[in-house]
Order: C-alpha cells, then sequence, then structure tokens
C-alpha cells in the first residue's frame, strides 16, 4: 500500500503532509479497492482483524455521532467504542470531527455505517495518514519499501517470534499483497491512457507562437516559456518536478482573459497556481481540470482563441503535419546510425573473447534504448514489395536506380513475396501483433526498476556476476507482463540474445530459460525476431549439450508462432536441424520398453516436435519438413507412451495432414493406427488433435476405411455426448463427418447411435460444430433408413431452421441434408410446412456459387415429390389430402413467381 500511495496515487502537492488526494479516475480506483480490501478483512480474516495498531489513524470525519448504534457508546459529541485492547482502551474514538481507530474490524465497521460517504472517508483517512503501514505495525516496519519481498518481512518479525508478532506478520504479507494489487491495477490504467511526451508539447507551442500575435486574426496574443533551459530528455520542468511527470511551465496570454499560468505533463495540461507576487517562483498545485493536450485546453479558456483557432485549423493541421515529418527522420536516422555503430568493430572483438563483459564494450553495443526500431522498417518492406511488383508487371510509375541499401531490401522484399504467396494456410492469429510502448515519464510499479539494475549487473558484470544476475532475473515472475515488458524496455532482450554468442554455457542456459519464459508474450516474439535471435537460436540446436538444444528448440516454438518467424527458421537452416532432433529418441525407443527410456533424449525430442508443430503453419515448412525426413520420425514418436511428447507429434502431423503429400506419406507410415489407439487417452488435447488429424486424412477412401478396420469408429462416436470442450468436439464431429462418406462407416455409425447424438448436436452449439455435424448427417442421409430416424428424432425443424444463417460453408452442408431427407415423402410434407422450399429458393440468390449449387440440387427431390403429392389428394384421409393440397400450392406460388421475376 505504500508504495502504491507514493508511486502512483496522484497528489495536488509534492511536499509530504501538504497536499491532497486529486479526485481523478486512477485515485478514485485505487481508494475503492482499498475500501474492498478493508470491508472483506474482518471477513476473511478475522483473527487479524482484532489486531491492535501501533498508532491510531486520525483524520477528519462528516460522519454524525447519531451514525453509530450497537456497540458504540454515544453522546452528543462523541462516540467510544465498547470494544477496547488490553489495557482497556477504546478502539475507536470520535470527538467531533476527529475520529481515531487502532483495528482493521473497526475500519470494516465504520466503512459500514459510513454507506454513501466511505469513498470521501477513506480520501480523508489517506490524506492524513500518509504512511499508514508505519502506523498500522509501527517504525521499524517502515522500511518495507519497494525493495522489500516477503522475504525481507519474514526477517524483520521473526527477531521477536511470538503469537502477537506472528499475527503482525501475517497482516505484513496481506498489505504487501494489497500493495502489488494497487500497483498491478495502476499499471493497467496507464497502459490504457494517452500520455504527452516533450517533443509533443514542444510542437505544439512552436506552432502556436507561428499564430500569436497583436493581429484580430491570431490565436493568442503571446505564448512563453518560464525557462529557457532545455533538458536532455526535452523537460523544462525542475527535475525534482520530472518525477511527478510535469514537462514544462508556460505562460499564455490570450485575446480575452487574463494571462495564464499553465503546467505541461506526461497526463495533459493544467493550470496551476502561477506566479508568485515576491520571489517569482511557480506554485506547482493543479487549480483546475486536466485536458489532453494545450489546445484544448485553450479552446475551454478562450472563447476568441477558439473562434480563430477554427479559422486557422486548415494551416495549423498542415503545420502539424510538416513538423512531424522531419522528427520522423531524425529519429529514424538516429537508429540507422546507432544500427551502423553497433555491427562493425565490437563484432570482431567478441569473436576474439565471446565471455568478455567489459563495461566499455557492453555499454557501447547494449546501450538500452526506448525507442528502437527494427532493423528493416515493415513499411519500408511494404514498400519495396509493391515497386518489385510494379516491375515485374510493368507498372507504369517509374522510379529512379535505387541505392545499394535499397536494393538489399528490394532484394528481400522479392524473398518475402515468394514465399508469402504460397502460405495461405496461416490464419488471422499469425499477424504481428502492434507495439505498444510506455512512454518515458510513466509510472512503473518497483519490479521494473529492479529489473533494470539486474540487466546493468548482466552488462558490466563477469561470468560469475553474470549467472548470478541471471539467476537473480530469474525469480521474477517472468510470467507477468509488466516483468516481461520491463525486460525489454531496459535494453535486456539485447543482453540476453548477445548472452547466446558467448562460449559459457550457463550463461547460455540461463539466458535461454528466461527467453523461454517471455517468449510467450507476443511483443517480445516479434522484438526477438527484429534483434535477430532466431538465426543464433538456431545455430544452438547443433550444440552437442541436450540442455541447450532443449531450451533453443522450446524458445523457438514460442516465437515461431507468426509468419516472419516461421521463415527465419526455414531460411537459417532451423527446420533441418529440428528434425534431427526427433532422431535423438530413435535407439532407446526400438530396443527398450518406454520405462528405460533416455529421459533427456526424449525431451530433446519432444522440444524439437513443439518447434515443429509451430513451423508447420507454413506450406514451405511443411514441404522442408517432409523433404528432411519428419514422417517416418514423428510415426517413430507416436509409438510412445509418454503424453507429453505425443501432444506436439499429433499436433505437426494434424497440421501437415492438409496436404495431400503427406496424407500419402502417413498412410504408408502406418499412422493412422496410433492415432486410432490414441482416441483412447484420458488427454483431452491428445484426443482433440487426433480426431483433427482423421479428419485431414478421411478424404481419401482408405484412409476412412483403415479408420473403420482399426476400431476407431467407436471412440469417435463415444467423444460425442463429451459436449463439455468445444474445441474437441469439433475436431470429433468432422472426424465423423469425414468417415461418413463411406457406406460402411454409416452402417457402423448406425449401430452406435450416433445418428441421435448428431440430431441432438443440431441446437446450441458454435457453428464450427455444426458444419460438421450438418455435414455427417448429410452424408448419413444418403440411406433410407437414416433419414427415417433424423425424421424420428425431429432432426428436420432444426435442419430448415439453419437454412437461414450466413455462414458459407454450414449452408452448403445444410441444403445437401435437407436435400436428402425430402426425398422421403413424409419428411417433405414437414419441409413444406416448415416453409423450407421458400427458403431453398432464396439460397438460389446467394452469392456464392457453392451454395446456389448446393440449393439447386436440394430442390430437385422437393420438385420430384410434387407428383406424389398429387396422389395423396385422392386419399381417404382428410389431413393427408388438405396437406398434399398445401404442398402444390406453395409449389405452384414459387413457380409464378420465379416466371414473373423473369419479366420485371
Amino acid at each position: 500500500m505504500g508504495v502504491a500511495l507514493t508511486r502512483s496515487a496522484q497528489w495536488t502537492a509534492a511536499g509530504q503532509g501538504t497536499g491532497t488526494l486529486e479526485m481523478t479516475p486512477l485515485n478514485e480506483t485505487i481508494l475503492n479497492e482499498i475500501i474492498m480490501f478493508v470491508e472483506s478483512f474482518i471477513h476473511k480474516h478475522p483473527q487479524e482483524a482484532n489486531y491492535v495498531f501501533v498508532e491510531p489513524l486520525e483524520w477528519k470525519t462528516d460522519l454524525d455521532p447519531s451514525a453509530f448504534q450497537s456497540g458504540y457508546v454515544v453522546s452528543a459529541t462523541g462516540v467510544v467504542s465498547e470494544e477496547v485492547d488490553k489495557n482497556g482502551q477504546p478502539l475507536l474514538v470520535l470527538s467531533v470531527p476527529q475520529i481515531q481507530i487502532r483495528s482493521f474490524g473497526q475500519l470494516s465497521r465504520l466503512l459500514f455505517i459510513a454507506k454513501d460517504t466511505k469513498l470521501k472517508e477513506a480520501q480523508a483517512c489517506i490524506e492524513a495518514n500518509r504512511n499508514p503501514v508505519a502506523k498500522i505495525l509501527g517504525m521499524d516496519c517502515n522500511t518495507m519499501k519497494e525493495d522489500s519481498s516477503l522475504l525481507n518481512i519474514l526477517d524483520k518479525m521473526t527477531e521477536d517470534y511470538g503469537p502477537e508478532c506472528e499475527i503482525k506478520m501475517k497482516i505484513a504479507i496481506l498489505l504487501k499483497q494489497l500493495d502489488l494489487h494497487l500497483l498491478d491495477h495502476c499499471l493497467k490504467y496507464i497502459l490504457l491512457e494517452i500520455r504527452l511526451n516533450p517533443w509533443a508539447v514542444k510542437n505544439d507551442i512552436e506552432l502556436l507562437k507561428r499564430f500569436s500575435g497583436k493581429g484580430e486574426q491570431t490565436v493568442l496574443e503571446s505564448i512563453e516559456y518560464t525557462s529557457d533551459y532545455e533538458f536532455s530528455n526535452g523537460c523544462r520542468a525542475p527535475p525534482w518536478r520530472q518525477l511527478h511527470g510535469e514537462i514544462c511551465y508556460v505562460l499564455v496570454k490570450p485575446h480575452d482573459a487574463q494571462t495564464l499560468c499553465v503546467t505541461c505533463s506526461a497526463e495533459g495540461v493544467f493550470l496551476n497556481g502561477g506566479k508568485t507576487d515576491t520571489e517569482g517562483e511557480i506554485n506547482y498545485e493543479r487549480k483546475g481540470a486536466i485536458y489532453k493536450d494545450l489546445v484544448t485546453f485553450l479552446k475551454d479558456k478562450s472563447a476568441k482563441f477558439s473562434e480563430n483557432m477554427s479559422k486557422q485549423q486548415n494551416r495549423f493541421s498542415e503545420q502539424q503535419k510538416k513538423k512531424d515529418q522531419p522528427n520522423e527522420a531524425h529519429k529514424k536516422q538516429e537508429a540507422d546510425a546507432s544500427r551502423k555503430a553497433n555491427t562493425g568493430s565490437d563484432q570482431s572483438k567478441l569473436e576474439k573473447n565471446p565471455i568478455n563483459f567489459g563495461k566499455n564494450l557492453m555499454t557501447k553495443r547494449l546501450r538500452p534504448s526506448l525507442y528502437w526500431k527494427t532493423s528493416v522498417d515493415s513499411n519500408d518492406c511494404r514498400t519495396a514489395l509493391r515497386d518489385t511488383q510494379e516491375i515485374k508487371h510493368g507498372g507504369r510509375i517509374e522510379k529512379s536506380a535505387p541505392s545499394v541499401s535499397s536494393r538489399k531490401t528490394l532484394k528481400s522484399a522479392s524473398k518475402v513475396e515468394e514465399i508469402d504467396s504460397e502460405s495461405s494456410s496461416e490464419s488471422e492469429e499469425d499477424e504481428e501483433p502492434p507495439d505498444h510502448r510506455r512512454e518515458a515519464n510513466a509510472d512503473l510499479p518497483s519490479e521494473y526498476w529492479q529489473i533494470q539494475k539486474v540487466v546493468k549487473y548482466l552488462k558490466g558484470g563477469n561470468q560469475t556476476a553474470t549467472v548470478i544476475a541471471l539467476c537473480s532475473m530469474k525469480d521474477f515472475n517472468l510470467a507477468q507482463e509488466t516483468c516481461q515488458l520491463a525486460i525489454r524496455d531496459v535494453g535486456g532482450l539485447e543482453v540476453l540474445i548477445n548472452l547466446l554468442e558467448t562460449d559459457e554455457v550457463r550463461c547460455k542456459i540461463g539466458s535461454l530459460k528466461i527467453l523461454k519464459e517471455i517468449s510467450h508474450n507476443p511483443q517480445i516474439r516479434r522484438n526477438i525476431v527484429d534483434l535477430g535471435g532466431l538465426p543464433i537460436m538456431v545455430n544452438i540446436l547443433d550444440s552437442p549439450h541436450k540442455s541447450l538444444k532443449c531450451l533453443a528448440a522450446e524458445t523457438i516454438a514460442n516465437v515461431a508462432k507468426f509468419r516472419r518467424a516461421r521463415r527465419a527458421v526455414r531460411y537459417h537452416g532451423g527446420i533441418t536441424k529440428l528434425v534431427a532432433l526427433l532422431d535423438c529418441a530413435q535407439n532407446s525407443i526400438e530396443h527398450y520398453p518406454s520405462s528405460l527410456y533416455d529421459e533427456k533424449d526424449v525431451e530433446v525430442a519432444r522440444c524439437g516436435a513443439l518447434a515443429l508443430w509451430s513451423c508447420s503453419k507454413s506450406y514451405l515448412n511443411k514441404e522442408a519438413i517432409r523433404k528432411a525426413g519428419g514422417i517416418p520420425l514423428l510415426a517413430q514418436l507416436l509409438k510412445t507412451s509418454h503424453e507429453n511428447m505425443l501432444i506436439p507429434v499429433v499436433g505437426t502431423l494434424q497440421e501437415c495432414a492438409s496436404e495431400e503429400n503427406y496424407r500419402a506419406a502417413i498412410k504408408a507410415e502406418r499412422i493412422i493406427e496410433n492415432l486410432v489407439k490414441n482416441l483412447n487417452s484420458e488427454n483431452e488435447q491428445l484426443q482433440e488433435h487426433c480426431a483433427m488429424a482423421i479428419y485431414q486424412c478421411a478424404e481419401d477412401e482408405e484412409t476412412r476405411d483403415l479408420v473403420r478396420l482399426h476400431g476407431g469408429l467407436k471412440p469417435l462416436a463415444s467423444l460425442l455426448n463429451k459436449t463439455d470442450n468445444k474445441k474437441r468436439l469439433a475436431a470429433v464431429t468432422g472426424a465423423v463427418w469425414k468417415c461418413s462418406i463411406s457406406k460402411e462407416n454409416v452402417t457402423k455409425f448406425l449401430e452406435y447411435r450416433v445418428i441421435e447424438t448428431l440430431v441432438g448436436l443440431l441446437t446450441d452449439q458454435p457453428e464450427e460444430v455444426l458444419v460438421n455435424v450438418v455435414g455427417a448427417l448429410g452424408e448419413c442421409c444418403q440411406e433410407y433408413e437414416n433419414r427415417v430416424l433424423v425424421r424420428k428424432c425431429g432432426g428436420i425443424q432444426p435442419l430448415v431452421k439453419l437454412l437461414v444463417g450466413t455462414n458459407q460453408a454450414l449452408l452448403v452442408n445444410v441444403t445437401k441434408a435437407v436435400g436428402a431427407c425430402a426425398v422421403e415423402p413424409e419428411s417433405m410434407m414437414i419441409i413444406d410446412r416448415l416453409d423450407g422450399v421458400r427458403l431453398l429458393w432464396s439460397l438460389l440468390k446467394n452469392p456464392h456459387p457453392n451454395v446456389k449449387a448446393s440449393a439447386a440440387w436440394a430442390l430437385c427431390p422437393c420438385i420430384e415429390n410434387a407428383k406424389l403429392l398429387l396422389d395423396m389428394i385422392g386419399s381417404t384421409d382428410e389431413d393427408l389430402q388438405e396437406a398434399a393440397a398445401g404442398c402444390i400450392a406453395n409449389i405452384r406460388r414459387m413457380a409464378l413467381a420465379i416466371e414473373k421475376a423473369r419479366y420485371t
């Protein structure tokens, strides 16, 4: 709670004890979280709620003594609690307006009494007790600040161990957890904010100066800084004010108002207290609302400014764009220059002495930058790609001869074009995420700064110090996004990747362990590729150390989640090396039972399969795996009983089975038998991937027969009844659909009561499941007895309802299923009664050719059944006569409507 109130809460003044909490959204969030913590404290921790504070929390309250009822002694001017400490002193004393409280139990009750005013009471309490932890636990705990861990707290409190100290220790841990929780909430809030930076503020002020002067058309009379000195970071505020995010102070004279003294900060722009008359110092305290920028602030304060600004808006916007362009160009030049400076002499020095982490070298190579660019900017790559396409297709635009650097970009862009054209199987989730970076002045949690210190040791230490620093970094919660981005923002990624090029195995292992954890973050994955980390990891796959191979392969598996990363793995020969890892466990698998495997060899093979799984989403990578001999090795690994090995192996086969070459190889290697066997596993993820692999392979009739011969239809039928896991259900229904193309399999499915189960899945399921369910029913309904069974199970109505959908694949399958059912006269009558014929006619206008064709075929049995309907009119059953006449009338109306549509 102490760190959150000190670093994250927004106070109106800098001096401790003099400021007040502003009612900003961030402060309101902090107060509400503290209120929730205190309110629930008495119920969650009843023993700790009775702990008596070392010093009472005291503040001015607006509560009236009459609000207190049972449990309190109430008088006209005060209240005393009946609950007392061991010395007989009351734990709550109210002497209007001052209140003193000495336990969490009384704090919880007070918030209950306050009701609608509890936010105001919490604000007053925090303002009057700027260091509540010291008053609750004592001054000996006042040293527990941002660098404190739970171990530090335990060390400080176990010296005088006793029952009271144990409770005190528990409260200290709870307060520490609350502090971390508040910091996490603050960080999420800060990340959502749009914050100003010194360059944006300076740009706005310079442009406003150009449009300022004495004329009536100017937007302002004058605007000037209060200080002429500019720091290297672009700020003009004193350093102690920069800690609060303040950038500069500006004196603005509008045409229709007095001179305004304005503070420009990272949070926004606001009016401050102005300059003092005596010393000319600025009163930094905020005197109004915060605005998003200077122009918005002035529009609200000056009507004349708003009027003139609207006239000058177009010119102002043009000047803004012109002003931004040189800034961007300047930043790009700086980034290019720094990259060139980092590649020459430093590389040769590192080759001569690979584990030399001297301060001069590392600070020169690995200076952290919050605003670095990628080695080949994506926009430049796209531009070069367009240029290449114009040259290929005879474009009209003529371009000047490219420079050496642009020729390299054109060459790489043409390679990108060639590869991307064949990578059509990759989904939208493979796209690279946008790179979000924090502003330099953002308030960040303590872990951020601790990681920064560790990175400094990584840069300047010797081998031993480097290993210790890596171990220290591993102790952080690297699954937390704050820690992941902290390592990147302070230049830690560059250091970790450079450590991979050393000869010290311990440093490589430590670096890879950290990279493996943080590479689950999409932004970190992209940064690793930008910094050239993948080629280095691919080279490590040749290492004789099995631990290094495992870690490198797992990290590659995490990073290769988007196209550019997968392309880089293949380009640097990674596919061949990863396939070679699968061979590590072959000798032991062939000659020994699974219990005698060399565990390390099995782990190497598992990590290799994991990386191949990530890489196999690209068509060219699939071909590279096949050419490297990956299929026989995957088939051999499929015989193991290790589930953690089977999941990536089957996942890789599932991805690759979409290609015809792979399906033929899978049959040749007798992989179907093992896929069927693993359908009986208890692991849901393994079941899902096996079913999906069967779905991909069952396009071939021989494969469908193999699934039946190896007993795969029964486990598929049983898995249909497990509907809680939708991904697995989609894979299983897909496998059932493809297997039901064979009549022999449909006969088996009828025996296993699959059709009744499929009809039950026609409602309350996602579209990916419905497509497969309807597809399976469409195949099963080619047989008469199955059509009758679907009708008796009530399947016609949900099928007709699906005709109004928009999913193209679903419409193709449902029209086929409805058409198959319409062959039976009784089903046809139900379809007509549900307006199914009209819906089929309407689908002939669908823009997708496949939907049109399927709807047309479905209408054929509907029209043929009209002849049977004529015979039904002569029936002695009056209901049957009426239904048949109604069907014929509907078909006639449809025909007339179509005929009329031809001439309109």
